[in-house]
């Protein structure tokens, strides 16, 4: 084998071929161990991983020590987790604390524009503490709640880049000013709810 530069010496080409192997290896290994991942976290979380997938969803329960502990965290905590340091430098110097850790990776706040990522982070948090809680604590583990709370946050999303009020907002406005409306309510019934949601599943959830 002859390179560009100089001729590759028989024992340089068997340490390249050795390298070449431990790549390929290490390759597989680590798609191996993100399957296991993936069928791990969606067994025992699966509303969780549906909002912030597998690796971040991973990351803060390992960061909080268990999915039960994570639970008992309040929400206002979620969005910090993973900026320990940070928040105490900010703190130290009175300067503004940090709006988000790893909850930051996930997609749904990727998608976000950067002037956006702090409001969307802190709602974003709240519907992942309530995911969190509801596989945790939750009897049965559907997928209802991952859907309702993935259409709620998409649709904030849209409305904080437009500007507008999000319809549930308006409705809980609506509600407060007008008791009777509000001590009778105008939800829907919970069965018909989530058989709503469940005509928006798509096939194989």
């Amino acid at each position: 084998m002859i390179s560009m530069g100089t001729e590759v010496s028989v024992f340089d080409l068997v340490n390249i071929k050795e390298i070449c192997d431990q790549v390929l290896f290490l390759s597989e290994y680590r798609a191996q161990l993100y399957d296991s991942l993936k069928n791990r976290m969606n067994t025992i979380a699966p509303n969780f991983t549906a909002l912030v997938g597998e690796l971040v969803g991973a990351h803060l329960i390992a960061h909080g020590g268990s999915l039960l502990n994570l639970a008992k965290q309040p929400g206002s905590t979620v969005p910090i987790l993973g900026a320990k340091k940070a928040l105490f430098r900010a703190l130290k110097i009175k300067h503004a604390t940090p709006q988000y850790g790893l909850i930051y990776h996930a997609s749904l706040i990727g998608q976000a524009a950067p002037k956006l990522k702090g409001k969307i982070s802190q709602s974003f948090a709240a519907k992942t503490a309530l995911a969190i809680r509801y596989d945790a604590l939750g009897d049965d583990q559907d997928n209802i709640m991952r859907l309702e709370n993935r259409l709620k946050h998409e649709q904030l999303h849209r409305c904080y880049q437009t500007g507008q009020k999000a319809p549930w907002q308006a409705q809980y406005r609506s509600s407060a000013g007008n008791p009777a409306q509000a001590k009778h309510g105008t939800h829907q019934p919970e069965q018909a709810h989530r058989q709503k949601l469940t005509g928006l599943l798509p096939s194989g959830c």
